[in-house]
């Protein structure tokens, strides 16, 4: 029973009930580190606290995963509330516009032993600019903005500024179907695209707003279901593309406001498109102000240089094991899903997370205790935010860039894997270009390369991407990889773009591919949308608008994309014709999709191919036909079925596969 007056509280509540006296005799040790006077003026001005005794326990197991209530700056009533995590700090205090950036003035205090200091600045509110002055055990001060902070200055300044979100949302009807359309058994095409270089007006930058009412347009005509934002987390460098993040919980200030970023997720919304982000949780940036070296020691970060930095983007590796750490970067996750209404987390840079030796010589990594290679914190954390990821939201997915052949990254956690929806398919991506790279006349000898793919296709939920690494460092860009002369090239982005989109798989591409630009990307210019206006660029727009239109509408081309069911070869030995056919099939009462692929610039005629139906096959898509910029030759809309038994099946059909070119088919019921 507690004594009369109630003056005593178990441990871990709040302090401000006692008596002042009692207060002074309660304070955590950590408050001994800090100079007496300072001492005394913050138990004199005790805060108004957001933490509970529960959240304390959370943060500090690593399983608090809305931790942007209740860290950061917060508006209350005639104030801020402040709260940094800051465990080795020998004092901290807010400096900003209010105090003339003075150290020291405004005094933030230790709140038991959770390393977290708190307080309420009286009179400071929306607007504010504001960084953590933060004195560690060396003695020196270091300002830091703030690892929870909603927005931040426009780059290169760097404080953070206390931010109130408001938002009307609109988005509904989207929301509410947002499971069916994110399912695996629905069609998934994505656009990925950089804000900054997409389109600009007259070299300047265009503003979340109107670049969401203009994107939305533009993929809407595509067709794409999804776009992918490449990372919008505020990031000092422009030229990192946004992969090198300092706020983890801010959308980057150089196209607007937190809502008006909210609003361009609201149109692309209320179109029908969804929205995924890249998220950047392997590694993070060594300026001054960010993260590393947060309160005078290696808090975010490993103190070991063989764990915590990366050698080849010369950047911090996060502390995978610390829970704190964990409690961050899945709280900054499920924050833009929660605040945002973003419909899914790409995840950059998995590969990396998941060696000790990642990049590394001999001598330069740190074995684990059995001489193995495997990160097993990073493995860990990663297992648990897909767990909270689809703990929270079922109807999302989380996507992993892994660019190694590890088993179950598409697994779920409970069998082994690591838990994400899908896996980017770069081996796909590598193999296709690095084949379709060469002539045609030496294809023959690689044959292998584009038939790889479905000795391990289903081994994964795979993406299938041709992402923005494939288009810069003097890679040059889709259309300019391509051998011949220009009509050969228009021809093979058709017949590349083709065999993608009905390959298993969902679907990614960067922009600028869809209308077939000749320069590789630049992230300080616009693309090239005059290039779109060229009658064979243009038709590779029109082409791939009907892929994705054939995707969505035929249930064969995406129920199964995860599926082994739903592929099968039919043509996968024509070396020296270099010619591919495969079916994809559906649910009970779909009809079967037939696709021919010429990798030659020879026409194939007579082309006799086992079908698994009697009856008609009516032609749906021809990559050749002259709206695309083709030569024209087709099948006169369709095939009729033979009793000529071919490639195991009972029926046959004779095909025209025109140069370069891929031909659809589906069966008529």
């Amino acid at each position: 029973m507690p004594p009369v007056g109630g003056l005593y509280r178990p441990r871990g509540s709040r302090l401000r009930e006692l008596p002042r006296i009692l207060q002074l005799l309660v304070l955590p040790r950590r408050v001994a580190t800090v100079h007496p006077a300072v001492t005394q003026a913050l138990v004199s001005q005790l805060p108004q606290s957001l933490l509970t005794s529960d959240d304390l326990f959370l943060f500090n197991q690593g399983t608090h995963y809305r931790l942007y209530q209740k860290l950061g700056a917060h508006v209350i009533d005639g104030g801020t509330y402040f709260a940094v995590w800051a465990p080795s700090a020998r004092s901290v205090s807010v400096i900003g516009d209010w105090n003339h950036w003075v150290h020291g003035k405004d005094q933030l205090r230790p709140r038991e032993s959770s390393g977290i200091w708190e307080g309420t600045i009286k009179g400071v509110g929306h607007g504010t600019r504001y960084k953590f002055a933060i004195t560690g055990p060396d003695g020196h001060t270091r300002e830091k903005a703030d690892p929870f902070a909603t927005r931040a200055e426009h780059p290169p300044a760097t404080a953070s500024i206390i931010w109130q979100l408001s938002h009307d949302w609109k988005d509904d009807k989207w929301m509410k179907t947002r499971g069916e359309r994110c399912a695996r058994n629905a069609p998934m095409s994505i656009y990925e695209l950089h804000l900054g270089s997409w389109r600009r007006n007259h070299g300047e930058v265009l503003g979340y707003r109107e670049l969401g009412a203009q994107i939305g347009h533009h993929v809407s005509q595509l067709g794409f279901t999804h776009v992918e934002l490449m990372p919008i987390l505020e990031h000092p460098f422009y030229g990192s593309w946004g992969y090198q993040v300092t706020g983890y919980f801010a959308p980057t200030t150089r196209y607007g406001a937190p809502e008006d970023f909210m609003q361009m997720i609201d149109e692309l919304h209320q179109r029908g498109i969804g929205v995924i982000v890249d998220w950047v949780p392997a590694h993070f940036p060594t300026d001054q102000h960010g993260l590393g070296y947060f309160d005078g020691t290696h808090l975010f970060e490993h103190a070991d240089p063989r764990r915590g930095f990366h050698p080849d983007w010369t950047s911090y590796i996060f502390n995978y094991g610390r829970h704190e750490v964990r409690a961050f970067l899945i709280s900054s996750a499920l924050s833009w899903i929660d605040r945002y209404h973003i419909d899914g987390l790409r995840v950059d840079g998995v590969a990396s997370m998941l060696y000790r030796d990642y990049s590394r010589k001999p001598g330069e990594w740190v074995p684990n205790e059995d001489g193995s290679n495997h990160d097993r914190d990073a493995i860990s954390f990663l297992q648990q935010f897909n767990r909270a990821v689809y703990g929270a939201y079922p109807d999302v997915q989380t996507i992993a860039e892994e660019s190694t052949a590890w088993g179950g990254v598409s697994r779920p956690p409970e069998h082994g894997g690591l838990g994400f929806g899908y896996k980017w398919d770069l081996g796909w991506m590598h193999d296709t270009l690095k084949f379709l790279e060469r002539e045609p006349v030496h294809r023959k000898w690689h044959y292998d390369e584009i038939t790889f793919r479905a000795i391990y296709q289903n081994s994964e939920n795979y993406v299938m991407p041709l992402s923005h690494d494939e288009v810069v460092h003097g890679k040059g860009s889709i259309l300019s990889k391509m051998p011949g002369d220009p009509w050969q090239k228009y021809a093979s982005v058709r017949l590349l773009y083709g065999y993608q989109w009905t390959m298993p798989g969902k679907k990614l591409l960067f922009m600028g591919s869809e209308i077939g630009v000749w320069g590789e990307w630049n992230h300080d210019q616009q693309l090239d949308w005059a290039a779109g206006l060229h009658p064979a660029h243009g038709g590779i727009a029109r082409w791939l608008g009907d892929l994705n239109g054939a995707y969505r509408k035929y249930p064969s081309l995406h129920v199964r994309d995860c599926d082994p069911v739903g592929f099968q070869w039919l043509i996968a030995d024509d070396r020296d014709g270099c010619t591919l056919a495969y079916l994809r099939t559906g649910e009970a009462g779909d009809p079967p999709i037939l696709v021919v692929a010429n990798f030659t610039p020879v026409p194939r005629d007579g082309y006799r191919i086992g079908v698994p139906r009697t009856g008609h096959w009516r032609e749906i898509l021809n990559s050749d036909a002259g709206i695309y910029g083709g030569s024209g030759i087709g099948n006169r809309g369709g095939l009729h079925s033979e009793g000529v038994p071919w490639h195991g099946q009972e029926q046959s059909v004779v095909a025209t596969v025109p140069p370069l070119g891929i031909v659809v088919f589906v069966a008529d019921a």
